[in-house]
């Protein structure tokens, strides 16, 4: 499929509801204020997206997929590590600390009745990697994709767009 194909394919797409702040604009400072929390520096912004990228990948989101691959990229990711976000348990591309809060992203998003969604074993290894404000700061992070994830599956903007240009009904 050439370029051009695939322009005017996302050119013609439309989301099923138009720009939700136009009905709801007090969203916008709250959107911020949650960006501003989740990228306080207590962990790196790369940690922050790979971790809003597999919740993506989990739900079965492309808008938050692509969105967070492209700011994975923006915080000069490689396609290795990006393409093996889906695989990370056995990519040799993540830190201990990553791998934990990939494991932790998905123990919230993927329920196992024999145990708790959070074990003790999880977040005993999870405090091994980060300090209260960072443990605090990736739980937002998670929250923050959280808020999210019913927006893109239920109203679905427009991958590939900036917010703001992602809708079009």
């Amino acid at each position: 499929m050439s370029t051009s194909t695939t322009t005017t394919q996302q050119d013609e797409l439309r989301s099923r509801l138009p720009d939700p702040f136009q009905f709801f604009p007090e969203m916008a400072p709250i959107a911020g204020a949650m960006t501003k929390a989740v990228h306080n520096g207590s962990i790196p912004r790369t940690t922050v997206h790979l971790v809003q990228f597999r919740a993506g990948q989990i739900v079965g989101s492309t808008y938050h997929t692509v969105r967070q691959s492209e700011d994975l990229r923006d915080c000069g990711e490689t396609e290795e590590r990006i393409s093996a976000v889906a695989s990370w348990q056995d990519a040799p591309y993540f830190t201990d600390a990553e791998r934990v809060a990939l494991e932790l992203v998905e123990a919230v998003l993927t329920p196992d009745p024999s145990r708790p969604r959070v074990p003790d074993d999880l977040y005993a290894r999870a405090t091994a990697h980060y300090d209260d404000k960072a443990l605090w700061t990736l739980t937002l992070a998670i929250s923050q994709i959280f808020f999210f994830i019913p927006v893109a599956l239920i109203a679905r903007p427009i991958p590939g767009r900036p917010p703001g240009k992602n809708y079009k009904k």
